[in-house]
């Protein structure tokens, strides 16, 4: 996941970007590892392509995965997860509750951070963790 668009902000100004920013972030970036992992693995046409793409980045299945891997998480990637957690947000997707959308947006925040602050070997690892659960 080398560098596709230049984004110069130092680690210190990410810091200071809201939890929201970095899981708007995380949320394209999950997306597109999953859209990308499915074509590389699957000969799917684009709507089944679509269809399977939902299962993995639904509030519910980001929630599941967060649980799956928070032991693996370092102390700061924990912060960033509760930070994401904990962040009023005023949207809900039809198909999810509070609490499961909040762990998905904290799923989605790590992602984003680890991103953002272009620590992409352990962004790879926390992707290739949830891919092999």
């Amino acid at each position: 996941m080398d560098e596709l668009i230049k984004f110069d902000r130092t680690e210190e100004e990410v810091n200071l970007l809201s939890p929201l920013t970095w899981a708007y972030v995380g949320d394209c970036v999950y997306e597109l590892y999953i859209r990308t992992m499915l074509v590389n693995n699957t000969n799917m046409k684009p709507n089944k392509l679509h269809i399977e793409t939902i299962k993995y980045v639904k509030a519910k299945s980001q929630a599941d995965l967060l649980d799956k891997i928070k032991n693996k998480l370092t102390d700061e990637e924990k912060d960033i997860v509760r930070r994401g957690r904990n962040t009023e947000n005023h949207h809900l997707p039809k198909n999810s509750n509070v609490i499961e959308y909040a762990r998905a947006t904290a799923f989605e925040a790590l992602i984003g951070y680890l991103y953002l602050t272009k620590r992409f070997t352990r962004l790879r690892e926390i992707l290739k963790t949830g891919e092999d659960i």
